[in-house]
Parts: structure tokens; C-alpha cells; sequence
């Protein structure tokens, strides 16, 4: 179980109260007479994320009130509990009423009680929360291991997280479920024809590599995802300014999204034959870089120019997805920081995703809905296809100035075929001021919403 969970009966808690505009009066006249003469002189307005700690009579902490917005929880942050293991100081607690939605109250109560440390000393979190009724324990804690997982990889510097250290990670987690593991390293993936993982990644020192873990029983139906393990990327050639390098330690959330979304799965033993893809490279300068208008042949055997060095993410996962589609699967998901575009569009909250399957569109946004783990539907419009056209190779690797987001998505369908399904989540991995449950830095987007309709459908 998370530590940020105590199971029901093994403490005595302290009651927390949410309260609204609407459910202030009724909260207030159910506590003790001391504590409501307290509430009642602080005049706190229940505004969301207002807060207030109660004294007993005897002076001992004996509740909390904490504002929500008042009204259901179609439209509100469910996650907004996240705030709590922030505020409060170390015990147990409970939920005395019932926030919006209780089972991603208690999530986002686990998610808020975690700190990145491996670089410096942080306190300790002493709060800690009793099951609320209802809320499977073994599901919220393997979600939540899943979602810490991923942030801390993303938090981690490139110096300490390179393409050896990501597959060490990734392997890990493969021996921890019983997982088949297998990477291909540096001149090997030419070998074994992986050219475009090898271009990108072979002007480092840090030998590229392409990391394939196999999980589940081989006749259960096959799932495969793909993420983007840039573990950094300085543009190569067409090297970035200062300022838009600056974060590109991040540019691997997506191999540490798809990760996450695998240990959800594994852990639950959902129904799958799961398999877990991620080429996995440094973007870096050097004699040997690949250079703007190279002409490369790739896996699937289309010939692809370069039209801009700084689009490399889609050269990798092109490799990667070519290798997925062999087997045909019934799903296919690559999850890939990959555009700016996509955060013109669509800031940093909210990841859009392309498929031509809409069933399968309509249960990913219900899902995304439900977990609060947004996705938004954006179009793979093939008239824009032609911004792609090469007039030397059969594709371009960047297709002009306008729909960035929409020609990547673009480009990667080109290398998909035989899947029965396939999406393309285009993430930020990354929230850059702190939210409920959220603190800035690493963000693992998606996961959440592709393991709950996996759950769905193969639980």
C-alpha cells in the first residue's frame, strides 16, 4: 500500500470536512460546540482550497474544514484535495464527508504527499490518510506508484539520466513484473535495421538504443505502446536557443509515461499481451551528427530527408512504430513530447491525441474525463499531408511553418498500418507552477486514462 494511506480501523483519525458555499451551514452545525465557536470567530469562507484547522477542548487538533467548489463534479478540480499533505501537519486523517469524487480525492491526496529529494533534503510528509470507504487500496496505490515513477524519471537531469540509465530503469521495472527485457545498443540497431534510432543517437557518446520489454500471455490480445526516450535534445544542428533547451530533460516523458501506464497494467494483470517499445537516445552535436537534408532509409523502408535536425523525436519513434505495426497489434499508443505546436494550441494541461478509430476516441476522452487525466481530439487532416512531400526522398521530416502538431501526427501514421487501432498522444510531460496533487516539474499525462480503458476492456 502507499505510504501516504493508512488502512481502515488502524489509527483514529482526524475528521476532515469539505464545505462549499452551499454546505458550510450543515458542516459546521455537526461539529462540537468549541470547534464551531472557533470556525464560527476565524470567518472562513469555504472558497476551494481555503482551509482551517479546529481545536478541541482540550486544545488537541480534532478536525479540518476544507473548501470545494460548491455544486457537482463535472466541471470541478477533483484533485484539488492534493493540496492537504501540504497543510496539514503529521497524522492520520479521514474524509468526514464525501469531496466531489472520493476515489481521485484520495489519489490526488497520495500524489501531493510526494517531493523530489534525490538532489536535496525535503521534510518528511507526516499526513497520512485512512482508506476512505469504498476505495480499492491495491488500485489507487499501483495508479499512484505509476504516476510518482514517471515524475521522478522526468525530474532527473540528463547527467544522471542518459540512454543506459533509462534502459536500466526500464528493465527494472520489467524484473519487478516478471517482464521479458531486451535492448539493442549502439552500431546493433543498423544491424538489425533501426537507422533512424541510430542517427539520431549516434553522434553521442551515449551509445543509442531501442528498449523492448514483453509482458502477459502471448495469445491474450496485444497492446503495444511506444514512448519517446530523447533523454535530451539539443536540437543537434539545428541547434535551440539557451531557452528552449532549457528544459529538454523532460524531452523523455514520454518513455517515462508509457512506463508508468505499463506498471499499472502488469501490477493489475490486466488480460493483455502487453509490449512496451522506447528508442531511446541523446540529441547531441558532433562530427558524426546527422545533418538537415540527409537522406535516411527507415525500418519500414520509406526513405525519409531531413528537412530540420531538432525534429528527431518522430525519426525515433517512426523505427519504433514500424516495429509494432510487424506484429499487428490491437492497439498501438505512442506517447511523445513532440511539438511545440501542440502547446500553442493547446497549453500544457491538456494533450491532444490523434486516431483515425472514433470508438476508440470516444472511450479515451470518456476516460480522460473521468480521471481527470485530460486529453483533447485533434484531426489527422490529410490534406496537409503535402507539407510533407520531399522532393529527393518518399517524406519529409517536418512539414513547414503551420499545424506542427497535426503534420508530426502525420508523418508518424505513415509507419502504421496493420495495427487495428492506433493513437498519438502529443504530451508536455510537465507542469510548470504547481497545482493540487501536481508539483511543478515532471507530469505523467495520459497514463492514467489509457490504463483506465485497458482496465475497461481487458480488466
Amino acid at each position: 500500500m502507499h505510504p501516504a494511506f493508512v488502512p481502515r480501523g488502524s489509527a483514529t483519525p482526524i475528521p476532515v470536512w469539505f464545505v462549499g458555499t452551499d454546505t458550510y451551514a450543515q458542516v459546521r452545525a455537526q461539529l462540537g460546540a468549541g470547534a464551531r465557536r472557533f470556525a464560527e470567530s476565524a470567518r472562513l469562507e469555504p472558497k476551494p482550497g481555503q482551509f482551517l484547522l479546529l481545536p478541541g477542548e482540550d486544545g488537541a487538533l480534532c478536525g479540518v474544514l476544507f473548501g470545494l467548489e460548491p455544486g457537482d463534479k463535472s466541471e470541478k478540480d477533483r484533485l484539488l484535495p492534493g493540496r492537504l499533505p501540504g497543510l496539514l501537519p503529521a497524522g492520520a486523517y479521514r474524509f468526514a464527508n464525501a469531496p466531489h469524487d472520493t476515489r481521485l480525492a484520495a489519489l490526488a491526496f497520495a500524489l501531493g504527499s510526494h517531493k523530489f529529494t534525490r538532489y536535496r533534503k525535503a521534510e518528511p510528509g507526516g499526513a497520512r490518510l485512512e482508506l476512505p470507504d469504498g476505495v480499492d487500496g491495491a488500485e489507487l496505490s499501483r495508479i499512484a506508484e505509476g504516476v510518482i515513477f514517471a515524475r521522478d524519471l522526468i525530474n532527473t537531469p540528463a547527467n544522471d539520466l542518459g540512454p543506459a540509465e533509462l534502459a536500466e530503469a526500464a528493465q527494472a521495472l520489467a524484473t519487478r513484473h516478471g517482464a521479458a527485457f531486451n535492448v539493442i545498443v549502439g552500431d546493433d540497431l543498423l544491424q538489425q535495421n533501426f537507422p533512424l534510432i541510430h542517427a539520431v543517437g549516434h553522434a553521442s557518446p551515449r551509445a543509442p538504443r531501442l528498449i523492448d520489454i514483453a509482458w502477459g500471455d502471448p495469445a491474450a490480445p496485444k497492446i503495444t505502446l511506444v514512448g519517446k526516450g530523447v533523454c535530451f535534445d539539443t536540437g543537434g544542428l539545428d541547434i535551440k536557443s539557451d531557452a528552449g533547451m532549457l528544459n529538454m530533460k523532460k524531452d523523455m516523458g514520454g518513455a517515462a509515461c508509457v512506463l508508468a501506464a505499463a506498471h499499472m497494467i502488469m501490477d493489475a494483470k490486466l488480460g493483455v499481451r502487453l509490449r512496451v517499445l522506447i528508442p531511446a537516445v541523446e540529441n547531441a552535436i558532433s562530427g558524426d551528427a546527422f545533418r538537415p537534408l540527409d537522406v535516411y532509409k527507415s525500418r519500414k523502408g520509406l526513405t525519409v530527408e531531413i528537412g530540420n535536425t531538432d525534429a528527431e523525436g518522430r525519426l525515433v519513434l517512426a523505427d519504433a512504430l514500424a516495429l509494432a505495426d510487424e506484429e499487428a497489434p490491437e492497439l498501438i499508443a505512442d506517447l511523445a513530447t513532440l511539438t511545440g505546436a501542440a502547446r500553442v494550441a493547446l497549453g500544457p494541461e491538456l494533450p491532444p491525441f490523434y486516431t483515425t478509430d472514433d470508438a476508440l476516441a470516444l472511450d479515451l476522452a470518456r476516460h480522460a474525463r473521468a480521471e481527470q487525466d485530460p486529453v483533447w481530439r485533434m484531426p489527422l487532416w490529410r490534406p496537409y499531408e503535402s507539407m510533407l512531400d520531399s522532393k529527393t526522398a518518399d517524406i519529409n521530416n517536418v512539414g513547414g511553418p503551420h499545424a506542427g502538431s497535426i503534420t508530426a501526427a502525420l508523418f508518424l501514421n505513415r509507419f502504421v498500418g496493420a495495427a487495428k487501432a492506433w493513437a498519438h498522444f502529443d504530451i508536455f510531460a510537465w507542469t510548470p507552477s504547481a497545482k493540487p496533487g501536481r508539483p511543478d516539474g515532471g507530469e505523467c499525462q495520459v497514463a492514467r486514462a489509457l490504463y483506465a480503458l485497458l482496465k475497461e476492456r481487458y480488466g
